[in-house]
């Protein structure tokens, strides 16, 4: 598959699990990949050499994107390697960072959340649509979590990931006359480290037995959604949230 070929794409986050999978498959398509992380060096570095032993070309960028300055570094590292024009970005950096329900939510706890989860959206989409043209598309994650609240404890998580839908929509009324799309996967139960960490494996298995299909979903499943957006496709789609669960939820 050559959807892709020479163009260049930057995946937020794209270390591991469903990061890792979309840039394995942006580039087996055959773009360029700029792999971002922030401190996983050892897991960066093995998903650019799973995208070189298969003939991919790719680079890890170290950055923090919830700050301005770092993220105008990783764009500057990512165009010095591949060239000034950027066609794809993939939003996938975040997470839960723990389970606080309001009595023990606090601001500095709210804030990083948000920062993480929503505010990162907003400073890389800012920072990369200028070296955006005509056909160019982005990518950006929500959650389930942004349509039912939640889990237990997930309510800046949820909150978080409702604003990127809206940001979502936004941006796609802004950069759609300029050609460039936006577009937004919300997961729900997805086999990753996320819910390694955050989730009791009781839950797990009950949510999976709820799930029409029985099952979690698996990283490579939503790196087919993110390449299928991210191509030629689906070039009148703009502006939607395309739901990954297996049934438990119906936009």
């Amino acid at each position: 598959m050559s959807d892709l070929k020479g163009k260049i794409a930057i995946v937020t986050g794209g270390a591991r699990d469903i990061g890792r999978a979309a840039s394995v498959k942006l580039a087996a398509a055959g773009a360029k990949v700029c792999v971002n992380y922030l401190h996983n060096q050892e897991q960066a570095n093995e998903t650019v050499a799973m995208i070189k032993a298969a003939g991919g070309e790719a680079i890890a960028v170290q950055a923090d994107v919830t700050k301005s300055e770092a993220v105008k570094n990783l764009i500057d590292s990512c165009t010095a390697a591949f060239g000034n024009t950027i066609h794809i970005l993939v939003n996938v950096a975040g997470g839960l960072m723990g389970r606080k329900q309001l009595p023990d939510l606090d601001e500095a706890f709210w804030d990083a959340v948000i920062e993480v989860n929503f505010k990162s959206v907003y400073l890389v989409t800012k920072a990369v649509a200028p070296f955006m043209t005509e056909g160019g598309a982005i990518v950006n994650f929500s959650s389930q979590a942004a349509r039912d609240g939640g889990g237990f404890g997930a309510l800046a998580y949820a909150a978080a990931k409702g604003g990127v839908l809206t940001l979502t929509r936004g941006l796609a009324k802004e950069l759609g006359p300029k050609g460039i799309r936006v577009n937004c996967i919300s997961p729900g139960m997805i086999n990753t480290t996320f819910h390694n960490t955050f989730t009791k494996p009781e839950v797990r298995t009950n949510v999976a037995a709820a799930t029409p299909l029985r099952r979690e979903g698996e990283a490579g499943e939503v790196g087919d959604l993110v390449l299928y957006l991210a191509g030629n496709s689906s070039s009148f789609i703009n502006g939607e949230s395309v739901e990954i669960n297996g049934g438990t939820y119906f936009a």
